[in-house]
C-alpha cells in the first residue's frame, strides 16, 4: 500500500485501485466473493497453501475482517480447519462520496461493496472550503444512521486533477484549486480518506466489485464515462493506471459539431455531449422549456417525442463515434461504456454500436455497457472507501482502529 499522508491528524492514503496478490487481500477477496468458504476450497481458488491460508485466515479474524460459520460446518466435522468463514461485513461500514458538477452523492457500503443506503444533495457552491464543509457536515449527519457500524473509511471521487497522495484536487467547473478534499473531508469524519478521480474510480469498480473481476485481472480495459463531464481510463493486469501527473483529459476532443465550448473553440466533446449542453440545445430548438432538467429531456424522449429521440440518438452517435477513435487509439482487450449518457436512454445504446463500427477499423471485441447502469457514481466512490482495505486489509484495519 502507498505510504499515508498525515496532515494534522487526518490520514490520508492515496487509493490503491487494484487486483492486490498479497496473501491478506487474496483470502478477504476470495470470503467477500465466494463465502461462506471453506480454508480447502479457498486454497484451490487463490493458489495459496493450506498453510497459508490458515495463517491468513487467523490473522484476519483477530483483525475482525473474518467472522467463522459453525453452523454451516459439516457433520461430523472435527478441528477448525473445517469450519467455513466469510466476510465479517456487518458490524463496519465505509463512507462514499462522490462529487459532481451539479449533484454530489453520499453512500454507506458494508465490507462486500454492497450499498446499505444513498442519499443525493445539490453541489454547494460557494468556496472549496465552504463547499466541502457542508458535504462532510451532510455525509456525517446520513452514515449516522447506521449508528451500529464502525465506520472504518471515507472515499470520495471526483472530476478536475486529483493528487490522490495529498488528497487534494484542481476542478475547473467548480472553480477549486488545491482544494483540500483529504483534510477537510477526513478531518471532519475523524476517519482515513482517500481521494480518487472520479472515471479512474469507475473504472476501479468494475475490477474490484463486480463478479467478473476475474476477467478483468489480465490484459486492459478501457472506460468510457459520459454525462456532465466526459473521461476516460485504463485499466492494465488487473491495476487502474493513475499517471502520475493525474489523468489525462478528452473534454476538448474535437467532434465536429458547431458547440461554443468554454475554451473558446467549437466541437469539444463535452461542450457536445454533456447533460449541460445537450439539454441547453434541446431549450433552444424547442423541445423542452428553460428551467427543466435533463430528466425532462428523457421522459420526453421515453414518451414518443421524435424532436427529443432525436438529439438524444445524435448524442449517442457522436460519443459511439469518440469511443471507436479510442479503441483504435488504445487497443484495448475490452471496452466499457458508463454514465447516464449510455445508460438513461437505452435506444441509444444501437446508434452507439453502429457509430462505433464504422470509426473502429479494428476487429470487433469486448464492448459493453456497465452492469452499475445508473448507479455507477455510488458505486465509484464506494470502491475509493474500500480500496485501501481491499489491498492491504491488515495495514487498514490498524489505520482505522487509530
Amino acid at each position: 500500500m502507498k505510504r499515508p499522508s498525515v496532515r494534522g491528524r487526518v490520514q490520508i492514503v492515496a487509493p490503491d485501485l487494484r487486483i492486490a496478490d498479497s496473501p491478506a487481500a487474496a483470502v478477504l477477496r476470495v470470503a467477500s466473493v465466494e463465502g461462506p468458504i471453506s480454508r480447502g476450497i479457498a486454497a484451490r481458488a487463490t493458489g495459496l497453501s493450506i498453510a497459508t491460508v490458515n495463517r491468513q485466515v487467523s490473522s484476519l479474524l483477530g483483525a475482525g475482517l473474518l467472522r467463522e460459520r459453525a453452523d454451516l460446518s459439516a457433520s461430523g466435522a472435527i478441528g477448525r480447519p473445517r469450519v467455513p468463514f466469510e466476510i465479517n461485513h456487518e458490524p463496519y461500514a465505509t463512507i462514499g462520496i462522490h462529487i459532481g458538477a451539479l449533484v454530489t452523492g453520499i453512500v454507506v457500503t458494508d465490507l462486500r461493496g454492497r450499498i446499505l443506503g444513498a442519499v443525493e444533495i445539490s453541489t454547494p457552491g460557494g468556496s472549496a472550503t465552504e463547499a466541502l464543509t457542508s458535504i462532510t457536515r451532510s455525509a456525517g449527519s446520513f452514515a449516522s444512521r447506521w449508528h451500529r457500524r464502525s465506520p472504518l473509511w471515507v472515499g470520495v471521487a471526483l472530476g478536475g486533477r486529483v493528487d490522490g497522495v495529498t488528497g487534494t484536487a484542481d476542478h475547473p467547473r467548480l472553480g477549486w484549486e488545491n482544494a483540500q478534499v483529504g483534510a477537510i473531508i477526513g478531518g471532519g469524519l475523524g476517519l482515513p480518506v482517500s481521494v480518487s478521480g472520479h472515471v479512474e474510480a469507475m473504472a476501479g469498480s468494475e475490477l474490484l466489485l463486480t463478479p467478473a473481476r476475474a476477467e478483468a485481472a489480465t490484459g486492459t480495459s478501457l472506460y468510457f464515462y459520459a454525462r456532465e463531464t466526459a473521461g476516460i481510463a485504463l485499466t492494465i493486469d488487473g491495476r487502474v493506471h493513475t499517471p502520475s501527473t493525474g489523468p489525462g483529459s478528452i473534454a476538448h476532443l474535437p467532434t465536429g459539431s458547431n458547440a461554443l465550448c468554454a475554451c473558446g473553440h467549437r466541437g469539444c466533446l463535452e461542450a457536445t455531449v454533456s447533460d449541460r449542453a445537450v439539454l441547453a440545445d434541446a431549450v433552444e430548438r424547442g423541445i423542452v422549456a428553460s428551467g427543466v432538467g435533463i430528466a425532462t429531456l428523457y421522459r420526453s424522449a421515453h414518451d414518443g417525442s421524435v424532436p427529443a429521440q432525436q438529439i438524444l440518438l445524435e448524442r449517442a452517435e457522436i460519443l459511439g463515434r469518440v469511443v471507436g477513435l479510442l479503441r483504435d487509439l488504445f487497443n484495448p482487450d475490452r471496452v466499457v461504456l458508463g454514465g447516464q449518457a449510455f445508460t438513461e436512454y437505452s435506444p441509444g445504446i444501437a446508434h452507439v454500436a453502429d457509430a462505433f463500427g464504422r470509426a473502429s477499423t479494428l476487429p470487433r471485441k469486448d464492448i459493453r455497457i456497465t452492469g452499475f447502469g445508473s448507479k455507477v457514481q455510488q458505486f465509484a466512490a464506494a470502491v475509493v472507501s474500500l480500496s485501501s482495505v481491499y489491498a492491504d486489509p491488515l495495514a487498514s484495519m490498524r489505520r482505522a482502529a487509530a
